[in-house]
């Protein structure tokens, strides 16, 4: 994957894009965050996160989609259970992952931030599939945003507390900080 810096799409991944997004203010990208997503919950590789995000999602189809019916939202970025990267709006582009949301007194996250949403719960390990392509879609990232830097790298639950536990306990940041430092230091 080759994330293009003139367009903010990545190349070598597949592109979905999603009507739910708008144009951000000035300033710098500076903030990932981390999310979680499954849809219906736990269930994967059923192509539903893909059409929640391009608001196409049949609520009929399942209880829970009539919770989520009038919802618009979007993150950058979904990394399925094996690996397959999907883009769904230019890491230009504010998609809108975070809600409300504050990072180190900043309020409005989606303004400064690229969302990356990994399938999975909160409760259920994530694969070494994910790891991989998060760790390397991370570089990528930093590499055209350097304000995005190691610490600046957070789950949705740190910048949303208490209405947010995404990517959840079972997502391993000793493991994916671990991935990251030996990258670099490659």
């Amino acid at each position: 994957m080759q994330l293009d810096p003139a367009s903010g799409w990545c190349h070598g991944v597949q592109i979905c894009p999603s009507p739910n997004f708008n144009e951000r203010p000035a300033g710098e990208i500076s903030l990932l965050v981390i999310h979680n997503i499954s849809l219906p919950p736990a269930e994967f590789a059923t192509g539903k996160v893909q059409e929640f995000f391009q608001n196409r999602l049949d609520v009929t189809e399942h209880p829970y989609f009539a919770g989520i019916a009038d919802l618009r939202v979007s993150a950058h970025f979904l990394i399925e259970r094996d690996g397959k990267v999907t883009q769904f709006v230019s890491c230009l582009e504010r998609a809108w992952h975070a809600g409300v949301s504050v990072f180190e007194g900043r309020e409005t996250c989606n303004d400064f931030s690229v969302g990356i949403e990994l399938e999975g719960t909160d409760d259920l390990p994530f694969t070494d599939a994910q790891y991989q392509a998060l760790t390397a879609l991370t570089r990528q990232l930093q590499a055209r945003f350097p304000a995005i830097t190691d610490q600046r790298i957070c789950g949705h639950s740190d910048i949303a507390p208490g209405r947010k536990t995404d990517p959840g306990p079972a997502f391993d940041w000793a493991r994916y900080r671990a991935a990251l430092a030996k990258e670099e230091g490659q």
